[in-house]
């Protein structure tokens, strides 16, 4: 009996598009329904979030020296980021709020110098002025007070949740946040790395990899103050890290006006932290306060495997080929679809990681990759002399 196209390797399909959205389909995959009967070590549940108590939990991994309750924690935050309402509150997380007030006053003296310096950074799902954002906190943090920055990150919860999350040998970057009375709500988004690109950039990505790309990173934000709801703490769309076209609808409308009429927010205080998958529908809400300057230091967490294996000066690459490539596209002895291969085979296409202080995301989600510099200057035809001169600007840029 013959196999039907369906069940052939030639019939599947693994190519997601925006234009297959159909809103009923995210609505069923929401219509999820956790219990807090569900959960072991969760001490509440409001709006589809499972809350935790942070010094509940230590006292519980630090009683039990076989570890077990450390990998049933984990397996339960594993769960619930992949398969329940994809996102969870530790309170009373960072319990030393000295750490935190510390940190806050001196992320504060950092903005107001890089504020004199033209280097106020801007948002990447809001409008500017709305927030003050500091890049690369972690690093200038740790320039700036060493002793602080090990007494904020050897939070044992925050390892907890990482490893839950992406293994041993993950990576922290850190972005923080203060979102001044009268700062609008950002548009509803999902985050890196699929989120940070257009629904035609990623529509070029296959099915499995939009499945992959939130496996590889953990999103928390820690909260320097407390956040009533007035001052606009996160709003969220529990369960939605599960739809699998998300990724393509960040121009959707019918998807924004859901958001707004759907999402859920819960308040949060000093010390607390906020775990979710990156692929969960979340947006800053709007400071309606008068006088609440909304604070958080926001965190990437990325996999230790989404790197290559070797070092590569892909600069080199691209400044020996360009004149190859440049002499082989006039004769036309290449096409564009080799022209295309050659380039994906030297030049970095991906644009980060980037210094986002030198190098922002200006008129996009993301700066211009080596890949698109190096079309840029075959399109326009530039002397190498001024491609290698662009280059070097380019790599500058990326440095801290």
């Amino acid at each position: 009996m013959e196999p039907s196209p369906e069940n052939t390797l030639t019939g599947r399909q693994n190519w997601l598009k925006a234009a297959d959205f159909n809103l009923q389909d995210l609505v069923t995959v929401l219509s999820s329904n956790l219990a807090l009967s569900d959960l072991r070590y969760a001490c509440d549940l409001q709006q589809q979030v499972p809350l935790y108590d942070g010094p509940a939990l230590l006292a519980q991994i630090h009683a039990d020296p076989t570890g077990e309750q450390r990998a049933q924690m984990q397996s339960e935050w594993q769960w619930i980021w992949q398969s329940g309402p994809g996102i969870l509150v530790i309170k009373r997380a960072f319990a030393d709020t000295e750490v935190l007030d510390r940190a806050k006053s001196l992320f504060d003296e950092i903005y107001q110098q890089e504020k004199l310096t033209n280097l106020s950074a801007t948002d990447h799902f809001a409008k500017p002025g709305a927030n003050e954002r500091i890049w690369n906190a972690a690093e200038k943090l740790c320039v700036k007070d060493p002793e602080l920055f090990a007494r904020y990150y050897s939070n044992e919860l925050l390892r907890l949740a990482a490893t839950a999350w992406l293994g041993p040998g993950y990576q922290i970057t850190s972005q923080t946040n203060s979102v001044n009375p009268g700062g609008e709500a950002q548009v509803a988004h999902r985050d890196y790395h699929l989120g940070f690109m257009t629904p035609q950039q990623a529509e070029a990505y296959p099915e499995h990899i939009h499945r992959l790309s939130p496996m590889l990173t953990l999103q928390c934000a820690i909260a320097h103050v407390d956040m009533p709801l007035v001052s606009g703490p996160t709003l969220y769309l529990p369960h939605s890290q599960k739809y699998p076209l998300g990724y393509l609808l960040a121009d959707c409308a019918p998807l924004h006006d859901y958001f707004k009429t759907h999402r859920v927010q819960l308040p949060l205080e000093k010390g607390d932290l906020v775990l979710f998958n990156p692929a969960l529908f979340h947006a800053a809400g709007s400071n309606t306060s008068k006088d609440i300057k909304r604070a958080a230091n926001l965190l990437q967490i990325s996999s230790a495997f989404g790197r290559a294996m070797e070092s590569v000066d892909r600069a080199k690459m691209s400044r020996l080929l360009f004149p190859e490539l440049k002499a082989l596209a006039a004769s036309g002895e290449l096409s564009a679809d080799q022209m295309e291969a050659v380039i994906a085979a030297s030049a970095e296409g991906y644009a980060f990681p980037t210094n986002l202080d030198l190098d922002p995301p200006r008129g996009g989600l993301a700066p211009p990759n080596q890949q698109a510099l190096l079309r840029q200057a075959l399109a326009e035809h530039w002397s190498p002399e001024a491609f290698a001169l662009a280059l070097e600007h380019h790599g500058h840029k990326r440095t801290t």
